[in-house]
C-alpha cells in the first residue's frame, strides 16, 4: 500500500517547534481527507 502525502505535510512536521507539529498531527488524526487550511490553521495556532 503506498500513501500521498502533501509536501507540506513534511513542512509541519519536520519544524522543531514540537508543539505545533503536534497540533497538525493532533488535528490531521481526526479527518478523513486531508484539509491543508485546517491543517495549517492548526500548525499556526489558529484551530
Amino acid at each position: 500500500s503506498w500513501q500521498i502525502v502533501p509536501s507540506i505535510m513534511l513542512k509541519f512536521l519536520a519544524d522543531p517547534d514540537r508543539e505545533k507539529a503536534a497540533r497538525v498531527m493532533q488535528a490531521m488524526m481526526k479527518m478523513v481527507k486531508l484539509d491543508i487550511a485546517a491543517l495549517q490553521a492548526a500548525y499556526d495556532g489558529r484551530g
